[in-house]
């Protein structure tokens, strides 16, 4: 037998039709029930109990309890990172959807990937930081630069300080399944998303397992000002 990680275990897990629906679901970064899990995916009630089990034991998500309710979540980024590849590798390979559905345009423009923003803005807004030279990148390794802290502390209202984790990176790149680009993750990119809402720029989709994020006009104008082609122009008259 091989030493190291078991991948199949984990790709076995993931290759199940109404599993895989179910932590697509979960991608949304909110914690649902086993019905609503039950309905994305599908299927009846006691069969989604025995999925939840095998993901559990799996190690790929993890319950909580709130009174008489039992919650699920992923249970970290590294799960969501790997389910955003596996979607960008199912696309590039053409494995795709044959009902899109009406929501498929805005899913793309902007989206929650389990807690930072992706889409056409999240790799726009990487895109523009790598050129105003807020971040620097090799290959996938991001770090934020002195000009890109004092940027986050001063436009975004995010603390760098704040941003160290243990077990995360503060900068990383994560593979975007609809443009096949990067798009930034890490504890910056959810704190930059945090600042988005908290800002009241853009807003979750109300539905818990929708991933779609609205921006409001005035906050597309103040995104573009700041990760548009011309956003340090704007941000200097």
């Amino acid at each position: 037998m091989k030493a190291g990680p078991d991948i199949a275990m984990v790709a076995a897990l993931v290759g199940d039709p109404a599993r895989a629906n179910m932590l697509t679901a979960l991608m949304t970064g909110r914690a649902l029930t086993a019905s609503e899990l039950a309905q994305e995916a599908g299927i009846t009630a006691p069969t989604a109990s025995s999925h939840l089990s095998k993901l559990e034991a799996g190690g790929l998500i993890e319950p909580e309890k709130q009174g008489r309710h039992r919650y699920y979540r992923l249970t970290g980024p590294d799960v969501a990172g790997v389910l955003e590849g596996l979607a960008g590798l199912a696309a590039r390979a053409g494995h795709l959807r044959v009902r899109t559905g009406p929501k498929e345009p805005a899913l793309r423009h902007a989206r929650i990937c389990y807690d930072h923003l992706a889409g056409d803005l999240g790799v726009q807004m990487l895109d523009s930081m790598r050129a105003q030279k807020l971040i620097r990148q090799t290959k996938q390794t991001i770090e934020l630069t002195t000009q890109g802290s004092r940027f986050v502390a001063e436009e975004l209202r995010i603390d760098p300080a704040t941003l160290a984790h243990p077990r995360r990176p503060v900068c990383k790149a994560c593979l975007d399944w609809s443009e096949r680009r990067h798009h930034l993750a890490g504890t910056l990119g959810a704190a930059i998303m945090t600042s988005f809402t908290t800002m009241k720029w853009a807003a979750r989709d109300p539905s818990p397992s929708s991933r779609v994020v609205h921006f409001t006009r005035s906050g597309e104008r103040r995104f573009e000002a700041l990760f548009g082609t011309t956003g340090d122009a704007i941000r200097k008259t």
